[in-house]
């Protein structure tokens, strides 16, 4: 317990010294991250034989496999996805883009966060609170790349983490408690950040740790850091997107559900 403090507070004297605000400066990166999540087939892919799955795995390439952009000051993020074709067709992915995240904002000193979202050819404007998350401190520490980093965990409602996206089994799920609302899955979530970038942002919905948030594990996907820019020649631009619909994230979370549960009657009338 003892050389951890002393390593903590060794890295956060170094923090300190090494990003002291300075007025003729204002402190800015950018961190390049790459998420990777496992493929989930359920009962279907049980029927398949092993290179149909390898077939299914490469047509799901650019769902399973993402890089982001998150640019930062001591305030203020925006964090993007890059922008990949398709590995089979050489096209974007049309259908996975209607649940996919937007352009997304965030501001830790206001706890706000902005998102644009287009659904369906429908542009909106998410703006709400960030979720506060009780990250539990851990003493584990590990190195990414030059940066020392240490162990927070957390325990996150599936709906606060992919607000913006969609699953059938969402249409099927149950009140089991009686209280009027479906049960929502929770998610353990494990996170290593740097007091090195003693900033308190993170990709994705991730924030409020005392250094960046470097690598991130929820459920089957991880996302990993593989290289931060401090204080770069180019210009970072780190605004709130504009245009679209106003709306809350439960609110956007219950027209994604309502169309989809239109398009599924629909369909289920056109067979009949």
């Amino acid at each position: 317990m003892k050389s951890f403090l002393l390593k903590f507070l060794s890295l956060s004297l170094i923090a300190l010294l090494s990003f002291k605000a300075d007025d003729t400066q204002e402190f800015k990166g950018k961190a390049y991250y790459f998420s990777k999540s496992k493929m989930q087939l359920g009962s279907w892919g049980a029927r398949l034989s092993e290179a149909q799955k390898k077939d299914v795995a490469a047509r799901l390439k650019n769902r399973l496999e993402k890089s982001y952009v998150l640019s930062f000051n001591k305030e203020e993020s925006v964090f993007k996805e890059e922008d990949k074709l398709d590995a089979i067709s050489g096209a974007t992915d049309s259908w996975g883009a209607n649940f996919s995240r937007g352009y997304q904002y965030k501001n830790v000193k206001d706890v706000t966060l902005v998102q644009s979202q287009e659904f369906y050819g429908k542009k909106f404007l998410v703006k709400d609170k960030l979720h506060t998350i009780d990250w539990k401190m851990g003493k584990e520490t590990k190195q990414i790349g030059q940066y020392t980093c240490f162990k927070a965990t957390a325990t996150i409602s599936q709906a606060e983490l992919s607000w913006y996206n969609f699953s059938w089994s969402d249409l099927r799920r149950k009140d089991e408690d009686g209280d009027g609302n479906p049960d929502v899955p929770m998610v353990e979530v494990e996170a290593w950040y740097s007091l090195q970038v003693p900033d308190s942002h993170g990709p994705a919905e991730y924030w409020g740790l005392p250094g960046l948030i470097l690598e991130v594990s929820a459920g089957d996907t991880t996302m990993l850091c593989s290289k931060i820019v401090i204080n770069p020649e180019e210009e970072i631009k780190i605004k709130a997107p504009t245009g679209g619909k106003e709306i809350t994230k439960s609110k956007y979370q219950e027209t994604v559900k309502g169309k989809m549960q239109e398009m599924m009657s629909n369909r289920g009338r056109r067979r009949g």
